[in-house]
């Protein structure tokens, strides 16, 4: 999976480029740990990244979910991930939304751009009717990006998340494809 944005590129990654994930995932390892589930050290591995790089290849290619890494057009450096996950087909044609962004380019309106192509993915190529995305109340940040990006507030579901150690509250935001083909 290959995509261009005008600042980005969104792709999947190889497991044989395990080390770029790995590299991103221990620059942010303090700045990620307030807002991901509690991880021990062996997270922090080659090993386990080539794992997860398996898994979200595997999801790729079965249409189980949409997993992009993005970079800045003119670097190389890994800068997030967006992740669409657990695709439902059928009657409900739903998914949720994930995304992460390097500590170093934040606020800069990648991720708003990058999130937007992936909304063309979904509603687009897949056909999908509704995105999801659980946010902790407290990250206003992520909120200004889904918000800006036309998701709605649908309420918040207690203690939904066991994040670091404590189960959070989240925010439910949706977004409705309005034309999906019948």
């Amino acid at each position: 999976m290959y995509y261009l944005t005008q600042r980005l590129i969104l792709r999947s990654l190889e497991i044989d480029e395990a080390n770029l994930y790995l590299d991103y995932l221990v620059r942010n390892k303090d700045f990620l740990t307030q807002w991901e589930p509690k991880r021990n050290e062996e997270f922090y591995t080659l090993k386990n990244a080539e794992n997860i790089l398996q898994q979200k290849l595997f999801e790729n290619e079965t249409k189980k979910g949409v997993h992009l890494f993005l970079f800045l057009k003119d670097e190389k450096t890994l800068i997030g991930s967006i992740s669409i996950s657990n695709i439902l087909w059928g009657a409900f044609l739903s998914c949720f939304l994930g995304y992460k962004l390097d500590k170093d380019y934040i606020n800069k309106g990648y991720m708003t751009e990058g999130i937007e192509e992936v909304i063309s993915i979904c509603f687009n190529d897949y056909k999908l009717h509704r995105i999801e995305a659980n946010i902790i109340p407290r990250n206003a940040a992520s909120i200004r990006v889904v918000e800006k990006l036309g998701f709605e507030y649908e309420g918040t579901s207690k203690k939904y998340l066991e994040i670091n150690g404590v189960w959070e509250d989240h925010h439910h935001f949706v977004l409705l494809n309005e034309i999906v083909e019948q």
